[in-house]
This record gives C-alpha cells, sequence and structure tokens, in this order.
C-alpha cells in the first residue's frame, strides 16, 4: 500500500555569513512553518551535503551565497551543473553584489535567479516567498 505522506520541504542554504542565514531562515520560517533549512557555510560544504543525499531525499532549492570560501557561489553552480542529478532542482544566488557581470555569470552556470541580498525584513520575506515558489508549495 502506497501511503503519500508529506515531506518536509528542504532548503539548501550555504552562506558564510551566520546573521544572513538566520535571518533567511526567519523568513522563510514564518512563511513555511515546516520547510527544513540544512545550513552551510561554505560552497564545500553545500557540495559535501549534496553528495550525501539519497535522489529521494535531494532538497526542493539550493540557495548559495555569491562570495564564499572555499568554493564561491559560482563555483558551487558549475560543479553541480556537470551533475544530471541536480538539474531538475533550482538554485539561487542570494548576494550583496549586484554587479551585473555576476549576475550575467550566475544565470549562465546554472543560476535559476540571482537575488540581491534586502536590507529590511519586509523585501526578504519578498524574497523568500519567491524562493518558496521554487519548492512547488
Amino acid at each position: 500500500m502506497h501511503t503519500t505522506e508529506h515531506i518536509k520541504p528542504t532548503i539548501l542554504m550555504a552562506d558564510d555569513d551566520y546573521e544572513d542565514l538566520e535571518m533567511i531562515e526567519e523568513a522563510i520560517t514564518s512563511i513555511k512553518p515546516d520547510a527544513s533549512l540544512h545550513k552551510v557555510v561554505n560552497g564545500k560544504a553545500a557540495i559535501e551535503f549534496l553528495s550525501s543525499q539519497p535522489d529521494n531525499k535531494l532538497p526542493c532549492l539550493i540557495v548559495l551565497d555569491y562570495n564564499m570560501p572555499e568554493l564561491t557561489g559560482l563555483e558551487v553552480l558549475s560543479l553541480i551543473r556537470k551533475n544530471k542529478r541536480y538539474e531538475k532542482i533550482p538554485k539561487v544566488i542570494l548576494s550583496t553584489s549586484n554587479t551585473p557581470a555576476d549576475v550575467r555569470e550566475c544565470l549562465n552556470k546554472g543560476a535559476t535567479e540571482y537575488f540581491v541580498k534586502p536590507s529590511n525584513m519586509t523585501a526578504l520575506l519578498n524574497v523568500a516567498e519567491k524562493m518558496l515558489k521554487y519548492c512547488g508549495r
């Protein structure tokens, strides 16, 4: 017998700024309380987390900071783009940089969308709302 059990949406978030991670988590969980965030502080940890997950446990969304130690958001995009396993997962860059070249480069490497980190909670809730749409809920 097949039961359709409600699976909590998991979002992978990679950002080396703990404060940003906390604020984004707060915004996301205020909209979607059962969302589960897996937070890592660099690109290498993001790749390790993805590799460790079985196909049916992959996140519904990957949120990457552009500037991170070990591997930048752009480098993570380049690496996971080579693996078909991740092609259906929306990938979003969340960065303080709004340099058109950075935005273009990330979109060319497979980012679904590029958000500039908002400076207030209202704007952050708007971004969180848009990101959650990618999780199909």
